[in-house]
């Protein structure tokens, strides 16, 4: 009879002990789910991405040397991007955008025209500005790098014109002004520094550093 009463004990407490387990798995296993959404809910409140979509303006700098002048029609294009915001102040973002203008080149003997269209591609970082909340408005700079290709269209008269990309360094700035939690107007600065295009005509090229300012408008939404 002993025996059989302390079998019993033992199963009883080993039960207990097995229940208490299975307890503490299953609290185990809930904690983590509720973690799990809690980090992918707060993660969705952060909305850490966003797109963009603005009208550009494109005015480049005259450029001369080895006694040829260049210079190209201002005009506007449009302007992609997205923005991935890794911490409160530091965002990754790429770029794409386009336009269409003329390169003319001037040399004591000739003129030229090459209408060219004009692809950006580019990547880097944007630094966010403090900016008193009560104003909605979130001020940045941003340092990039990528590309801009010169594509002549079907249009260029010039012989042997051919498309040709430069690297650019850009550098600028702007500021979102926030209408709702999900959408922002952005007024933006971008300058480009690059070689001057020559579309692989010896007889075009300046040798020289140009510029072009890039200043933009537009609406961005935030995910």
């Amino acid at each position: 009879m002993p025996n059989s009463y302390s079998s019993a004990k033992a199963q009883i407490a080993f039960q207990g002990k097995e229940g208490f387990y299975k307890f503490m798995w299953r609290k185990a296993i809930l904690s983590v789910i509720t973690a799990s959404l809690l980090m992918v809910t707060a993660m969705a409140q952060e909305q850490r991405s966003e797109i963009s979509l603005q009208g550009t303006g494109f005015y480049t700098k005259d450029s001369t040397g080895q006694g040829i002048r260049q210079q190209a029609t201002d005009t506007g294009g449009f302007l992609v991007g997205y923005r991935y915001h890794l911490n409160r102040w530091l965002a990754a973002e790429t770029t794409y955008g386009f336009v269409r203008n003329t390169q003319t080149f001037s040399a004591p003997l000739a003129l030229s025209g090459i209408q060219t269209d004009v692809h950006q591609a580019t990547g880097g970082l944007v630094f966010r500005l403090p900016s008193p909340a009560r104003l909605r408005l979130s001020p940045y700079v941003l340092a990039e790098g990528g590309a801009l290709v010169f594509n002549p269209t079907s249009n260029t008269l010039v012989v042997g014109a051919d498309s040709q990309a430069r690297g650019a360094f850009i550098y600028g700035g702007g500021a979102d002004f926030h209408l709702s939690k999900h959408f922002s107007l952005r007024a933006e600065y971008r300058g480009f520094v690059y070689k001057a295009p020559d579309f692989g005509l010896s007889a075009l090229n300046t040798d020289a550093v140009t510029h072009t300012a890039q200043p933009s408008a537009g609406i961005v939404f935030r995910f």
